[in-house]
């Protein structure tokens, strides 16, 4: 940072995407011997051949102690404020005369809010986080199919039919061996929404995240779980998220109500996940364990789908709170079937949750 300074006060055009530049080089080729940061420097600060000139005076300033008379490098450094990005073009947090050698750096709003729990958000702030996971990103998991598909070169097995296929056309000689491959198929995200009463504070922001899903990648199904089962997907299909949640909303029945975890999650094996939507299929439950009914019947039912799924991951909000333990009856009963246990209180959380829904293996 002090050698880009020097730079700037000679008269060289150093943007903050240079300088940025310069430290992942140094940091790659070390400042053991003089060609390494001289050359890094050469590479990532010098944009015009005029400015070599004055590059090299610097450098040689700056890393070598060789001054010259034509350069002061005394002074105090120039004052540093801290600012807060608004929406607002017009205004200024700095008054009307701003001096050019003040450096600011400010900090963007969306930055503030990315590690605030969705309980403590307000309407607005949660309106602007919603608006950014439209922005997340979605990559399908591959699994591995029973179809298997032609290959020119290599494969997992011989292709019989073709081969004696292409043998007829010579007197039936088998010339050439033929193979296919086993081909893969996008696997099933399914995730399972807890919209009752104590969830209430998160379940928006949850439901915004189910849709980013259904709408960034294929073979997403969605569900809520309160009371009852409800099957949401065909309503988050709308690529407008407003207009998508506007449809799913009134179909949830008993939205901030009570909590069946465990007839709920049975009714879903029974009618949807043992019989094929679960099976080899990334599971998603987010909730906070609260379940008025048997934790008995959670268990029982998170053990049945977990032997179907690929992947069982609990999504708990109350994670993140400080002194946090699963030891209410329902969460305590569905964590031992659980391959991961994640907080997501916040848009950070949910986005590393998205980053591990991204990640592909194949079994």
């Amino acid at each position: 940072m002090a050698f880009t300074r020097s730079l700037r006060e000679a008269g060289l055009p150093i943007p903050i995407t240079a300088t940025l530049n310069f430290a992942t080089a140094l940091d790659r080729v070390g400042v053991g011997q003089r060609d390494a940061p001289y050359w890094a420097g050469r590479a990532t600060l010098v944009s015009q051949p005029e400015d070599i000139v004055v590059y090299d005076r610097i450098f040689a300033a700056f890393w070598e102690q060789k001054y010259g008379e034509w350069m002061n490098l005394e002074g105090a450094p120039p004052p540093v404020t801290l600012a807060l990005d608004t929406d607002d073009e017009g205004s200024d947090d700095f008054g009307d005369a701003v001096d050019d050698d003040l450096q600011s750096v400010r900090f963007s709003r969306a930055e503030v809010l990315l590690d605030k729990d969705f309980a403590d958000c307000s309407p607005q702030e949660l309106a602007e986080l919603q608006k950014m996971m439209t922005q997340m990103r979605f990559t399908t998991h591959a699994q591995q199919s029973r179809r298997q598909v032609p290959t020119r070169r290599g494969g997992d097995a011989p292709d019989l039919r073709r081969t004696i296929r292409l043998a007829l056309k010579h007197q039936g000689e088998p010339l050439r061996w033929l193979h296919t491959r086993n081909s893969v198929k996008p696997r099933r995200l399914v995730m399972i929404l807890d919209v009752s009463g104590s969830m209430e504070p998160y379940a928006r922001a949850f439901l915004r995240f189910s849709h980013a899903a259904v709408v960034a990648r294929g073979r997403v199904e969605a569900f809520a779980v309160g009371t009852r089962l409800t099957r949401l997907t065909r309503y988050l299909t709308n690529r407008d998220p407003d207009v998508a949640l506007t449809a799913a909303t009134p179909e949830v029945k008993d939205w901030s109500g009570g909590t069946r975890l465990g007839d709920t999650i049975a009714q879903f094996n029974d009618e949807w996940g043992i019989r094929g939507l679960a099976r080899g299929a990334v599971v998603v439950v987010l909730s906070d364990g609260w379940d008025r009914g048997d934790p008995e019947i959670l268990g029982e039912q998170m053990e049945r789908l977990h032997r179907v799924t690929h992947q069982l991951i609990w999504v708990n909000p109350l994670k993140a709170s400080e002194g946090y333990a699963p030891v209410a009856a329902g969460m305590a009963a569905a964590l031992p079937h659980a391959d991961l246990f994640l907080s997501g209180h916040s848009y950070r959380s949910l986005d590393h949750l998205a980053s591990i829904l991204s990640r592909s293996t194949l079994r």
